[in-house]
Formats: C-alpha cells, sequence, structure tokens
C-alpha cells in the first residue's frame, strides 16, 4: 500500500474485473473524451504522442478511433501495434491509463456508424473520404484513479479531513483487468 493510503480510514482500493472494467473504461472515457494516445515507435514530430478523440467504447471494452490512413499514428501502429493511452476527465478525478493493441481497420460500415459532422475538419469530402480508417484499440491492462460518490462529496471530505486533520479524500484505485 502506498504512503498516502496509509492515513485513509476507508478502503481505497478497487481493481476490477471484466464486467466492471469495461463500465469504468466507459465511464471514465466519456468524462475525458480526449487522451493522449501513445505509439511505440516514434516517427512523427510528436515523438509518437497526440491528443485523440475517442469516437466509441464498444460492449467488449475495444475503443474506435477515427484516423487518417496516411497519419504518422497509422504509420507507427502498422510497425507495432503497441500503444498507451492516458484520460484526465477533470481536474480531481476520473484519471485512467491504458495499455493496448491498435489494428487499423476499413469497414465503411463501422466509419458511417462512427461519423460525425464535425469531423469534415480532417476529411473534407465527408464519411466517404479515402483518406478515413479505423483504430480498434484493444486494451490490455489499465488502471484508474477516481473518487466512490463523485466531486462533490470528494470536495466535501476533503473539507472536513483539513478542519478535523484526518485523511478523508473518497478516493478509489485499482487495476482495470480485461
Amino acid at each position: 500500500m502506498n504512503s498516502i493510503n496509509k492515513n485513509q480510514p476507508e478502503d481505497t482500493i478497487e481493481n476490477l474485473g471484466r464486467e466492471e472494467a469495461v463500465k469504468k473504461i466507459k465511464e471514465l472515457i466519456e468524462q475525458a473524451e480526449t487522451c493522449f494516445f501513445c505509439t511505440e515507435p516514434a516517427s512523427g514530430p510528436s515523438g509518437g504522442v497526440r491528443p485523440m478523440t475517442i469516437q466509441q467504447v464498444d460492449d467488449e471494452g475495444n475503443l474506435w478511433v477515427i484516423s487518417a490512413n496516411d497519419s504518422h499514428v497509422n504509420a507507427e501502429v502498422a510497425l507495432d501495434s503497441r500503444v498507451k493511452l492516458y484520460f484526465q476527465g477533470s481536474k480531481h478525478s476520473d484519471y485512467l491509463y491504458l495499455t493496448a493493441e491498435a489494428s487499423i481497420h476499413d469497414d465503411k460500415t463501422k466509419i458511417k456508424e462512427l461519423w460525425s459532422p464535425f469531423l469534415k475538419v480532417w476529411f473534407t469530402e465527408g464519411e466517404n473520404d479515402p483518406r478515413i480508417s479505423l483504430l480498434k484499440i484493444v486494451p490490455s491492462f489499465g488502471y484508474y484513479w477516481d473518487n466512490k460518490h463523485g466531486n462533490l462529496v470528494a470536495g466535501v471530505k476533503m473539507m472536513i479531513g483539513t478542519a478535523i486533520g484526518k485523511t478523508l479524500d473518497d478516493s478509489v484505485e485499482g487495476r482495470i483487468n480485461i
């Protein structure tokens, strides 16, 4: 147990199995919407790190991203499918880290399902733009940091803890086992 948790009177560790893990991934990604998507081979100017928006988390816990087939991210995934994703949903909670395998797909039905008019900024020809591809990200491990009862309760507990000199922060963290 890490040192900050020694002062915590409540249990703060909650490792999640398959069904709970998928639910937590969906919940945290909905809060964050975007992530830092990191590839192993860093061929682009960002050193393999870039912000990306997750279009969908399916019922199996796979993440779907629309990407350009001529992008650095696609080139790097083609060289090495191992990726890492880092999410932050709010200032004080909703954090998630995932390691995963990514693969490139050209499924027109799935592209149509995930298409949003906002994507036309990058794909000027619309949902039939020849540059559109999909990244399917299959998580293998993750870790999350959150609170048990929402930011309001967590804030109140922290204020009470500060007033009485006791660690009360309503936090919860644990492994995501998929």
